[in-house]
Order: structure tokens, then C-alpha cells, then sequence
């Protein structure tokens, strides 16, 4: 099982690292697609066709990636008003229930988002001509990676997990030891 465990955890770590800096990629993209438009339309009167296009499948992908992300780090919404006056068991018994949901969610995602990219791979969008399937490709990808880092909590492998989020800076944790 610590065999498993370590594999699991250690393709966690690397999808993990991977979104993370996609994600950056990708909002560069969109911020220089987006800034390319504007300049091309005030200064030179004209625009770039694709633009919009390319912009709202970035930003698709960018939402998705992103919820994939703030699911693992546990920053989906949450109603905590009172959750801490809760005794422990029944804490235990709503983050079990969170767990099931958010796994559920990113099952869901998963299955009909993968249908919605196959049944949509036959037409293509107006500018780019690519096929609208690539606009939906993140949600199964987020969709699964959902699950799978919900998974990796269910069994309590949290503590093994290493993300760039998760580390601190040196110098913030000398300030902390002060």
C-alpha cells in the first residue's frame, strides 16, 4: 500500500505542478491577447479576428484549470458560520459528506464533460476553425483531476502532497520562529 501510496502521491505532485503552471501560462495569454486587441483597436482601427475567440477559450480553460486547483487546496466555497461551535464527530461526519460531494462534482465533470467534447469535435469555431470540442477540453481534465486529488484525501495522503502553494519562503518562516 506505501508503494501505491507513493506512486499516487508522486503523480499528484507532477499533474499538480503541471496545472499550477499552465494556469500562469495561460492567464499571460490572455492578458496579452486581450491588451493586443485593444491596442490594435484604438490604435490602428482594425482588430485581430481571432482574439475573442482564442481569449474565451483560454479564459474556458483557465476557469476550469483553476477549479481543479482551488478543490485540492480546499478554497471551493464553504459555509464555516458554525462548523467550528460543531463537536468533532459531526465535523468529521460534514467534511465525509464535502468529500462525497466535491468527488461526485468532479466525477460528474469527468463523464459529461468528456460526451460534450466528443459530440462537439465535429463542428468548428467561426474564426480559428479549430474544433468546438478544444473549447470544452478542460472540463473533464479539471473534472478528473478533481476527483483524483479528492481521492488522494478520502485516503488521508494529504500530508504527503507537495505543492509550490504549500511551501513557505525562508524568510517568512525566520519571521514566524521570532
Amino acid at each position: 500500500m506505501k508503494k501505491l501510496r507513493d506512486i499516487l502521491v508522486g503523480l499528484f505532485n507532477i499533474i499538480f505542478k503541471i496545472l499550477f503552471e499552465y494556469s500562469k501560462y495561460v492567464l499571460i495569454a490572455i492578458v496579452a491577447i486581450v491588451s493586443a486587441q485593444v491596442v490594435a483597436r484604438n490604435l490602428f482601427k482594425g482588430s485581430i479576428m481571432w482574439s475573442q475567440e482564442v481569449s474565451l477559450l483560454l479564459i474556458v480553460w483557465m476557469t476550469f484549470l483553476s477549479m481543479a486547483i482551488g478543490s485540492e487546496k480546499n478554497l471551493h466555497i464553504g459555509v464555516e458560520l458554525f462548523y467550528s461551535f460543531f463537536p468533532k464527530p459531526i465535523q468529521k461526519l460534514c467534511d465525509g459528506i464535502n468529500n462525497v460531494i466535491v468527488l461526485m462534482i468532479g466525477a460528474f465533470l469527468g463523464i459529461y464533460g468528456t460526451r460534450l467534447v466528443i459530440s462537439t469535435m465535429s463542428s468548428t469555431l467561426a474564426a480559428t476553425k479549430w474544433p468546438a470540442g478544444v473549447l470544452y477540453l478542460m472540463i473533464p481534465v479539471g473534472g478528473w483531476c478533481m476527483f483524483f486529488f479528492k481521492m488522494l484525501d478520502c485516503f488521508g495522503w494529504k500530508k504527503y502532497k507537495k505543492t509550490d502553494l504549500d511551501e513557505k519562503p525562508e524568510a517568512a518562516e525566520e519571521e514566524e520562529t521570532v
